[in-house]
């Protein structure tokens, strides 16, 4: 069985992955789009199948994570996955140095807009951040555009605070899984001294080297059109 569980990362919904659900679907995949519930869309979380047979080798469990997705997926779906794609991920999203004080503090002065009649500019300027240099009509509408829910409100303060205190890699992280990480050179969220900790950390820990790719114009949402494609044969090739 092959099979993708994914996850969309900060103030996104599973809408995310529309076009990639279409693509593996029509080539055999098992795919799953978790939902955080930001907005009008109910929480989702699933779990990997079970294995058929205690013999089976060909059981492929692929997790697919944008951003912060990584970081607040159930533990088991990525300590159980036999690939990682990571896209636009990092392992601490603050970095150590001269950046940290004024990122921690752009940060800060996010959390006190949510909620606030400022809400609704401060997550417009930070869609039009993620997507640069691409307009931000170029993604799928999601709870930014249509509005929080009020659950979805207190989650998304609360991954916030997660997003601030991230340390490193998610625990489970599984040392024998093939990992594809894909960035892009002009992310203006994800800073460059934390996507190196990322690719630092993973080759520490990994028992195979990660593949690395660096974009150039896609911004921190990745809007490469044929992505989707590249990562699917990516995981075609043999190990």
């Amino acid at each position: 069985m092959k099979e993708v569980i994914a996850m969309h990362g900060w103030s996104g919904d599973s809408h995310t992955w529309n076009i990639w659900t279409q693509y593996f679907k029509a080539h055999g995949w098992h795919w799953k789009s978790c939902e955080r519930g930001y907005g009008d869309l109910p929480p989702f979380s699933p779990s990997w199948h079970e294995e058929i047979s205690e013999g089976k080798t060909h059981h492929r469990r692929v997790f697919i994570g944008h951003s912060l997705g990584p970081h607040i997926i159930d533990r088991n779906v990525i300590s159980n996955a036999t690939d990682v794609v990571l896209l636009a991920s990092f392992g601490a999203f603050i970095p150590e140095g001269s950046a940290n004080r004024t990122l921690k503090q752009a940060l800060k002065g996010m959390q006190e807009r949510l909620g606030t009649n400022e809400e609704k500019i401060m997550l417009r300027t930070f869609l039009e951040k993620a997507c640069e240099p691409m307009p931000s009509s170029a993604v799928t509408s999601g709870p930014i555009e249509k509005g929080l829910s009020i659950k979805g409100r207190e989650k998304l303060k609360a991954d916030l605070r997660l997003l601030i205190q991230t340390k490193g890699l998610p625990i489970g992280f599984p040392k024998d899984a093939r990992v594809l990480i894909v960035e892009d050179a002009q992310d203006q969220i994800v800073v460059p001294s934390s996507r190196a900790s990322l690719l630092k950390e993973l080759n520490q820990l990994l028992m195979n080297e990660p593949t690395h790719w660096v974009l150039n114009g896609a911004g921190h949402a990745l809007l490469e059109p044929e992505l989707v494609q590249r990562v699917y044969h990516w995981l075609m090739k043999k190990k």
